[in-house]
């Protein structure tokens, strides 16, 4: 198994020798990773067959169903396992800590947008419950990187009209932000909210922004601890910073250059079905060239970070034909890409001719 700096330096070779004369017939650069999100490949195997067969060399697997045994088993067949997750979408930590939910702008706490319950960035018990758990899945299991997964605020951004209450001002956010800027608020909640979201409206997003920075920065030191040779990853909104009136930073409190470094790969989630762009696959590859300009990644040789988008093949909302599965994974591995992952198991693997028609698009790209 590859550790994390042999990793990088395959990616980088890689993508060296696509950049030569040998690459230039070639629509796009042959992908570094073809994976799959959402489980173990066991209906593969179950036929007799390998991932290998479908081009697929990846798989992300929620950290709750990791198996030591599963993954020894695929990583013998010549995959990487990587883990998600879940950073600040635990809402069973509520039943036990109703004071760590996001507080609105009304000073009460925030109803679930769309369903979608966050947990306050600004409680310390969520942050050690969250941090603990990080260490104790990378201690545990033999995963080649893990993956940040609803790291941002309390909102609901994967659906086509996007629910992004303005959130958070609980007490401890309010004391926060007047102790790193010297800004004394209004003592009553609601109040405080307006100012913030008012005349303050950049120095709060600027603070919020570094409060999620900062969680990245401590699972950064405990993935350095524990598991050096591991990738940190993270999947994040596809929204560039000039899209919603700036909401991927006001709204999520995302700052993705901020957060940069101490991530190996950016995950964007461009579900094009789902989010109001069924029919039309290029808006994938459109949003991975925001993130690579924000980011200044063109995906050449010697970049130290990477972009992996995670494309939507299974349905949810908006079908997803069979004979758009190709597009949608072209789009997925252009530049500034150097991978791509499809989402998700559950629901491809229902509908077989999709396994194929993923396949193919892998071998077609790795060949």
């Amino acid at each position: 198994m590859l550790d994390r700096r042999d990793f990088l330096s395959t990616v980088a070779t890689a993508a060296a020798g696509l950049a030569s004369g040998c690459a230039s017939t070639a629509p796009d650069r042959r992908p570094v990773v073809t994976g799959i999100y959402g489980g173990f490949l066991n209906q593969i195997l179950e036929r007799g067959q390998k991932p290998d067969d479908y081009g697929i060399n990846a798989v992300w697997v929620g950290s709750g169903g990791l198996k030591a045994d599963q993954i020894k088993r695929h990583q013998d067949l010549g995959l990487k396992v990587y883990a998600e997750f879940n950073s600040m979408h635990l809402a069973s930590f509520l039943r036990n800590h109703p004071d760590a939910a996001p507080i609105g702008k009304d000073g009460r706490p925030s109803p679930a947008p769309s369903g979608w319950q966050g947990v306050s960035a600004h409680h310390a018990g969520y942050r050690r419950d969250r941090m603990q758990e990080f260490r104790r899945v990378l201690e545990a299991f033999e995963i080649d990187g893990i993956w940040l997964d609803y790291h941002h605020s309390h909102a609901a951004w994967e659906q086509a009209e996007p629910d992004l209450p303005d959130t958070d001002f609980c007490p401890e956010a309010l004391r926060g932000f007047t102790a790193a800027t010297g800004i004394r608020l209004p003592a009553d909640p609601a109040q405080a909210a307006a100012s913030l979201l008012g005349e303050h409206r950049d120095r709060w997003t600027t603070y919020r922004c570094a409060v999620f920075t900062d969680w990245v920065r401590e699972y950064r030191e405990i993935l350095n601890a524990t598991r050096p040779r591991a990738l940190l990853g993270t999947f994040h909104c596809p929204w560039g910073e000039d899209e919603r009136d700036g909401a991927i930073r006001h709204k999520l409190a995302i700052d993705l250059r901020a957060q940069a470094p101490y991530l190996d790969v950016f995950s964007i989630m461009p579900y094009h079905a789902r989010f109001g762009h069924a029919g039309d696959p290029a808006w994938i590859s459109r949003q991975s060239a925001k993130l690579g300009a924000l980011l200044g990644l063109r995906g050449e040789p010697g970049e130290k970070k990477f972009i992996w988008p995670i494309v939507q093949s299974s349905d949810w909302g908006e079908r997803v034909p069979v004979s758009e599965i190709a597009e949608v994974i072209r789009h997925g591995l252009k530049a500034p890409a150097t991978g791509v992952m499809t989402f998700a198991w559950s629901g491809i693997a229902k509908e077989w001719p999709k396994v194929d028609a993923i396949g193919r698009a892998y071998r077609s790209a790795r060949e």
